[in-house]
């Protein structure tokens, strides 16, 4: 079955750095877009990014300019790189196959002075 794993999270100060990976199994990785999307406490869950199967991008707005994803096949693995982190980026980071509707158990990032 599908299973797409998360890690990377943590604690971080604003301004700071974070890299993100998301591990799949279970599908044809190469084939699918695979997307980020974060749940801050009391929000609902939101995009974040996503990358097509021919490594297009596309990111919110919110994150523009300070998030980059990106993938390798190869391993399996999508990756979100977070710089010049905010307070408000603070949530649970998931990865999902949305064509499958199938997320991960999350990452926290917390980022806090």
């Amino acid at each position: 079955q599908v299973q797409l794993v998360e890690s990377g999270g943590g604690l971080v100060q604003p301004g700071g750095s974070l890299s993100l990976s998301c591990a799949a199994s279970g599908i044809s990785f190469a084939l699918f877009n695979m997307a980020w999307y974060r749940q801050a406490p009391g929000k609902q869950r939101e995009y974040v990014a996503h990358i097509t199967s021919g490594g297009n991008t596309n990111y919110a707005d919110s994150v523009k300019g300070r998030f980059t994803v990106s993938r390798d096949n190869a391993k399996n693995t999508v990756y979100l790189q977070m710089n010049s982190l905010k307070p408000e980026d603070t949530a649970v980071y998931y990865c999902g196959v949305t064509a499958l509707g199938r997320f991960g158990q999350g990452t926290q990032v917390t980022v806090s002075s």
